[in-house]
């Protein structure tokens, strides 16, 4: 069993080596323990001042597409629970029973006792959400790469748009997220600490694969992270003790691991209990969501208007290379090719082996099967979020292991290096301060940020830019002590999600598709939405990119908000 004191030394390893053995001797010097206290309060500054800005910026962010249907979910799903599992509307309610409804159901009880609106709650969770994730991550990448590799970790994702901005807003993805690399740093622990884990790493391993699958039956790709991971480990336990006795350690740690399992099933049935009512019911949800479950659309990909059903192979590794941070991106290759190394040499531990296996495969893995398998796909890398907390542990590994190197090779290049892993890192620090409260949207330089991908790519497709936008309009009204006709209130048509704009304009506004008779349009700045020609009364724009307009159509002609998309 590893030294617990060398728990994250890393520094003095090369490469492979790196990722291969932890010395127990660099961690002895006063200067080894300074660093790494310095590292670890910077990450908890780090963790503070994105609590601080959250806290600040929670309610600019609007409804989604999903939000208030995932609100009717955990009314649901509360009910049953208060019914005594008499009410059974959530068993059945639209596809979501076939989705865990975790973060649903915390968020509207959290609703009954805090002073906030509903969805104002729903985003103050998934903020909070997300910084569990975030000090997860900072963890995880401590303990697979040391203190620097844990700092690196929790800035690369911190400053990752897509996760920031998903995690505001999306009540399944981002949650998701988080739960599995809570259960990948149980997974870690577990082959740490093999064959004889502690306490504490049975209880995260059971809680993450309860809250993994229990929040999407895509969870269970864990088993195979862990499967395959684990393979070099029990190569290296028959190789020193023989198959009988590894096949003897490996059984008592199957035993050991009950508690977590019984755990898991537990959690999972709590917050899904659908996948409980029958055994098989998680089965037939991945089944259901293997294939594609609704009727087919179009969506903008590198400039041609395609069926989700028929993404090509591209969509993922294009959209991943364009949206994440040009740095992430670089130091995750570089990881990637580093546990591959690593791999093939034989003085590298089994147990180092299986850890970098793990992260790689949690990291690459998903996508590889999308690009065989082509299941439909949409709404950008959404629902690949969950990969992205893995990339920035193996590349704040990367990091950390080249300022070592240049430490021992090139001592003088340092601090050219740490100012090139800075500015990688103020690049989307900068986009996500221009396009606040939609980072989601997020395309990184390589692309030519949302100015070149606005014709080519889908930005706001959960229409965010509603909330600003239905702000804007009443604020232009007020200023203009415009009322609404005698008798009636305004009539808004609307381009986008209907439920959303309706819950942001408020009770003053009627909304609908009907553009004849109504007083204004909304539309967002996707391709299929017309731009009218009529007066815009309001526009929201990041970086010279229209995201929504407001429209005066009163007196007007307009057939259609629809545009027709071009063959």
């Amino acid at each position: 069993m590893r030294p617990k004191s060398a728990s994250w030394a890393i520094e003095d390893t090369g490469f492979p080596i790196a990722m291969s053995s932890i010395t127990t001797s660099a961690i002895d010097l006063p200067s080894r323990r300074s660093v790494a206290r310095t590292c670890d309060d910077l990450a908890i500054i780090v963790l503070a001042a994105v609590g601080l800005v959250a806290s600040l910026t929670f309610r600019d962010y609007g409804l989604g597409w999903d939000d208030y249907t995932h609100a009717e979910y955990a009314d649901l799903l509360l009910r049953m629970y208060g019914s005594g599992f008499k009410d059974t509307g959530a068993l059945s309610f639209a596809n979501l029973y076939m989705y865990g409804g975790g973060f649903d159901m915390i968020a509207a009880l959290l609703h009954k006792v805090i002073p906030l609106e509903l969805f104002e709650t729903r985003r103050l969770l998934g903020a909070v959400v997300g910084i569990v994730g975030l000090t997860v991550t900072w963890r995880l990448g401590r303990r697979v790469g040391g203190p620097l590799a844990g700092l690196a970790a929790l800035l690369l994702l911190a400053l990752c748009p897509t996760f920031y901005g998903h995690m505001f807003m999306n009540p399944k993805d981002a949650p998701f997220a988080v739960a599995m690399v809570i259960l990948m740093l149980g997974l870690v622990r577990l082959a740490e600490e093999y064959p004889s884990p502690s306490p504490r790493t049975i209880l995260i391993v059971g809680l993450g694969a309860g809250l993994s699958i229990g929040s999407r039956i895509l969870g269970g790709l864990a088993l195979i992270y862990a499967i395959v991971g684990f393979v070099p480990l029990l190569l290296d336990e028959v190789r020193a003790h023989g198959g009988r006795e590894a096949i003897r350690r490996f059984m008592r740690v199957v035993y050991v691991l009950l508690p977590a399992l019984i755990l898991g099933y537990l959690v999972m049935g709590l917050i899904w209990p659908w996948s409980i009512i029958e055994p098989g019911n998680p089965f037939q949800a991945a089944t259901y969501f293997s294939q594609f479950f609704e009727k087919p659309w179009k969506e903008m990909f590198d400039g041609a208007l395609v069926s989700v059903p028929d993404m090509p192979w591209s969509y993922l590794p294009t959209l991943f290379a364009l949206q994440l941070p040009e740095v992430l991106l670089g130091l995750s290759i570089a990881a990637v090719v580093g546990t591959v190394v690593a791999l093939s040499r034989a003085d590298v531990s089994g147990r180092r082996k299986t850890i970098l296996l793990m992260l790689t495969l949690a990291a690459v893995l998903p996508i590889a099967v999308a690009m065989v398998k082509r299941p439909a796909l949409y709404n950008g890398i959404r629902h690949f979020i969950f990969v992205i907390p893995p990339m920035t542990v193996l590349a704040g590994t990367a990091f950390a292991w080249g300022m070592n190197w240049l430490k021992e090779n090139h001592r003088s290049w340092q601090p050219a290096a740490l100012a090139a892993f800075s500015f990688g890192l103020l690049l989307p620090l900068g986009e996500m301060i221009r396009l606040h409260p939609y980072q989601y949207t997020h395309f990184n330089h390589i692309a030519g940020t949302v100015r070149a991908a606005d014709d080519l790519y889908m930005l706001d497709y959960w229409g965010l830019a509603f909330k600003q936008a239905s702000d804007g309009l009443r604020d232009e009204l007020t200023e203009r002590q415009e009322v609404p006709p005698h008798g009636r209130k305004w009539k808004v048509a609307v381009c986008g999600p209907q439920r959303p704009a309706q819950v942001a304009l408020g009770p003053d506004f009627t909304i609908g598709w009907d553009s004849h008779a109504a007083d204004f349009a909304m539309t967002l700045g996707e391709f299929y939405c017309k731009g009218l020609t009529a007066p815009v009364m309001v526009e929201i724009k990041r970086d010279d990119v229209v995201f929504a307009r407001v429209y005066d159509i009163r007196g007007r002609s307009i057939s259609s908000l629809l545009a027709i998309p071009a063959p």
